[in-house]
């Protein structure tokens, strides 16, 4: 099922479980995934991309054996927030995923992502091949976090 909104995918969640957040690229897709209470994102691995079909079956495999009860996937969105060819084919990603797994999906803006994991990596004076191995997970660490810290504040508003 794919979540038209962020509460809507809470909503969809069971109340507790990890979710995994997902940086989709064109060569790779780096994996990250919260800890059972939803609280902290951690970068996982990075997923060479073949085929939909193989690269699907790697991922849902992963998500099964880590227990996953949702994804959160990185929306491209351009900098003026219009979107573009990027966004269309993360879309097309999360509607035959969605044929695959009853996890719920929602998309989560991902724009500058990736240059706050440039910029986390550097900071941690992580070598330029490892920068180039780690990017796409730590970028998915990102996005994730963002989610998360996202529905942790909806869930403070509905206590006050």
């Amino acid at each position: 099922m794919i979540c038209a909104t962020v509460e809507e995918f809470a909503a969809a969640l069971p109340p507790f479980g990890a979710i995994a957040g997902l940086d989709l690229g064109e060569r790779t897709i780096g994996v990250a995934l919260s800890d059972l209470r939803r609280q902290v994102a951690t970068p996982i691995e990075v997923i060479r991309r073949e085929r939909f079909t193989l690269d699907a079956n790697r991922l849902l495999a992963l998500l099964a054996a880590r227990e996953a009860v949702g994804i959160v996937l990185g929306l491209p969105l351009n900098m003026d927030g219009s979107m573009g060819p990027r966004v269309q084919s993360t879309q097309a990603f999360a509607r035959n995923l969605e044929k695959l797994t009853p996890l719920p999906i929602c998309f989560w803006d991902e724009r500058l992502s990736t240059v706050a994991a440039e910029r986390a990596l550097l900071e941690a004076d992580t070598s330029r091949k490892r920068r180039k191995e780690v990017i796409d997970q730590v970028a998915a660490g990102y996005i994730l976090q963002g989610a998360l810290d996202r529905m942790a504040h909806m869930g403070r508003g509905e206590q006050s």
